[in-house]
């Protein structure tokens, strides 16, 4: 569940704050921001002069339509900016007024909970390295690590789930989130952040992103824009002379007027894009919240749509995260029943995952079987390496082959060489073998497998049309990580991964000019987080990762960086798709607009007309009104985003080319017709 509010396309109080926003935006200086409009809104003020000076209706409507596009461009922007100011709001509703116990004078770890001083101080002047005291029911007062005890966290108001989260000392989910509330137990915590830099607090500022600063793919865009915009411009401003050269020289004819040379200027400039250009890059920021991913900048959203390798860890992205009874291996002298009847005894005190597996293995094997009345179970130690019940005079254990070897010789019981040779082929593919035996009796092994996930081989084979390297990253040693990645279908893994191995990776590959992505959580990932070009940290990991990375997953799901890669090609696509339309839709403003324009200085351009517009005032006035309409239009698609297909490059262009390119082409033909038949059904033109 995501925390961000999720509103409808044209929300009525949005729309109706984005409208008046639309009008506020009016303002010069907003308008500078975005050079292309800004000169439509220079245009569009130099036909209201005319439209006073000499008023016509011809005049007054092509200046209401140059007005209409400038308001619609700025609708676009306020539409998206007004979606995220409102998650905004949203997520202030985390912000609340809480009191901190300061701990007072001197503490240690050791310090019993009965004895330690506490002052109140408001959370708002809380200040970074502080230590306060948190107990049952408290709300978090800043962001912050645990440095004593453990706690049982409420986050349901950061990650929207319900289930609470176990945070402690002295490992990777030490992390605590200001405004997050304390269900059981007590922790002693050290506020990391300064008042104002709370995780809220930053997540509150990335999501009001009007004043966002552009991305460099924008910028360059921009240029480009600027630099069509220039040259149209400089071409527009040489008709006049030109025109009233022609008419001079041929003593007949009228030389083109003002009013048409700003129509054309606009209707040849890039302005669909130009107009939708903000409202993409604010929307696509918006949609990687809406799946629960904070992101630092535009830039980091964008990054993820260029990346070529993505650093996946094993457990919990690729697997499952625990391991699983897959098969039972019986040795000589012992049947597969003996072996799950031994196996299902010894894990029933078992809680782990594993150890439940191993019941559940068995039961669906051989059935349901009575559960033990008397016994003595052993639990697993960390000096011993193995576990089980003693029953009557019965030793039954199960663990690693070495400490079974062990405990049955101890016995005076033989190694079989058969064992040893299960114990091998387990490891071989990839598995971990468990030992079971019964007093000096081994009975055989069960292969406890890492389970990939359903479906990660087909996203991985997603990611690899795409051109995306994946890299599985685990500390396991080669032969097991062999035998995963194989099976997960990843194009490489790095095994026995060291915090420097990881960075001497993401090093190398930056090296060969790739953009990496990887996914953290604890302090030792935060020097690979920061090497990174799109690092996501996980929102249950330390304060360190977090700060190292420049997205947060607020889920702490790992495979969400496939998503996140996704989202970041959506928005380049999209931006990518509306600019194929903008440019190619001028073609047909091309055949609307200039030989109308032309016609009474150059008669011979009526036959340009192939649309048969009715009349050279219809004919500009219909491509006017299409250039305006036209950002109405696609503002759903600038907000939505293009549809994301896991593609090639080549296939990708291909498909922008034919849909928005010969789309471009199409669309405006028919749109500036049917406009043209309006206004001569209504008698306008």
């Amino acid at each position: 569940m995501s925390t961000a509010k999720s509103f409808s396309l044209f929300d009525p109080a949005l729309t109706r704050n984005a409208l008046a926003d639309s009008f506020r935006k009016l303002d010069p200086r907003t308008q500078l921001r975005n050079p292309v409009m800004f000169v439509v809104y220079l245009g569009s003020l130099l036909t209201t002069a005319l439209s006073v000076a000499q008023p016509s209706g011809f005049t007054i409507a092509v200046t209401l339509w140059l007005w209409f596009t400038v308001l619609f461009a700025n609708f676009a922007e306020a539409l998206a900016e007004g979606r995220s100011k409102a998650q905004a709001a949203s997520l202030r509703g985390l912000k609340k007024q809480t009191w901190a116990k300061v701990i007072d004078g001197a503490w240690t770890a050791s310090t019993p909970r009965d004895l330690i001083k506490w002052h109140p101080l408001e959370a708002g002047l809380l200040k970074k390295g502080v230590l306060v005291l948190i107990e049952t029911g408290d709300v978090v007062p800043a962001d912050a690590e645990v440095v004593d005890g453990v706690a049982s966290v409420d986050e349901s108001a950061i990650t929207g789930e319900s289930a609470p989260v176990i945070r402690e000392s002295g490992g990777d989910f030490s992390a605590l989130t200001g405004g997050t509330r304390v269900l059981s137990d007590w922790v002693v915590a050290r506020v990391a952040v300064n008042p104002g830099e709370t995780f809220v607090d930053r997540m509150i500022a990335m999501v009001e992103n009007a004043q966002r600063k552009k991305t460099p793919n924008e910028i360059a865009l921009t240029i480009l824009l600027v630099a069509l915009t220039l040259v149209f411009l400089g071409v527009v401003a040489t008709l006049l002379p030109f025109s009233q050269f022609s008419v001079a020289v041929a003593g007949a004819g009228q030389p083109v007027s003002l009013l048409v040379l700003v129509a054309l200027l606009v209707c040849l400039i890039p302005t669909t894009i130009a107009g939708l250009l903000s409202a993409v890059g604010v929307a696509g920021m918006s949609r990687m919240l809406q799946a629960n991913v904070i992101a630092t900048s535009g830039r980091a959203v964008e990054a993820a749509g260029d990346v070529d390798v993505l650093l996946l860890d094993k457990t919990g992205t690729i697997t499952l995260g625990n391991r699983q009874a897959e098969s039972l291996w019986p040795v000589e002298g012992a049947s597969e029943a003996q072996l799950a009847e031994a196996a299902r005894l010894a894990s029933l005190a078992d809680e782990t995952p594993e150890g439940r597996s191993i019941v559940a293995l068995a039961h669906r094997k051989f059935g349901d079987k009575p559960s033990l009345t008397d016994g003595v179970f052993v639990p697993f130690t960390a000096q011993t390496r193995m576990s089980g019940v003693d029953l009557g005079g019965r030793q039954i254990r199960k663990g690693a082959g070495s400490a079974i070897r062990a405990h049955v010789e101890a016995l005076g019981g033989r190694w079989p060489a058969s064992a040893q040779a299960a114990v091998d082929e387990a490891a071989r593919r990839g598995s971990t073998p468990l030992v079971v035996a019964d007093g000096v009796q081994v009975l055989g092994v069960v292969e406890l497998k890492d389970i990939v996930k359903p479906g990660i081989k087909e996203r991985f084979a997603q990611l690899r049309r795409m051109g995306i390297k994946t890299v599985m990253v685990t500390g396991d040693n080669r032969l097991t990580a062999a035998a995963i990645a194989a099976e997960a279908g990843v194009d490489d893994f790095l095994a026995e991964a060291t915090p420097e191995a990881k960075l001497a990776l993401i090093r190398e590959q930056q090296a060969q000019g790739k953009l990496v992505a990887m996914t953290g959580d604890g302090t030792n990932d935060a020097p690979a987080l920061a090497q990174a070009d799109v690092a996501v940290a996980m929102n249950t990991g330390t304060q360190a990762a977090k700060e190292a990375g420049n997205m947060v997953d607020l889920d702490s799901n790992p495979t969400k960086l496939i998503e996140i890669v996704e989202t970041g090609k959506q928005m380049l696509m999209t931006r990518g798709s509306l600019t194929t339309f903008s440019i190619a839709n001028d073609v047909a403003k091309y055949f609307a607009v200039l030989p109308a324009a032309f016609v009474t200085t150059y008669p011979q351009l009526s036959s340009l007309n192939v649309m048969h517009l009715a009349s050279p005032n219809s004919a500009i006035l219909s491509a006017v009104v299409f250039n305006a309409l036209i950002i109405v239009v696609l503002i759903p698609l600038a907000l939505k985003g293009v549809r994301y297909r896991a593609i090639g490059a080549a296939a990708l262009l291909r498909r922008n080319l034919l849909v928005y390119g010969l789309g471009g082409v199409i669309v405006p033909f028919i749109g500036i017709k049917g406009i043209d038949l309006i206004l001569v059904a209504l008698g306008l033109v």
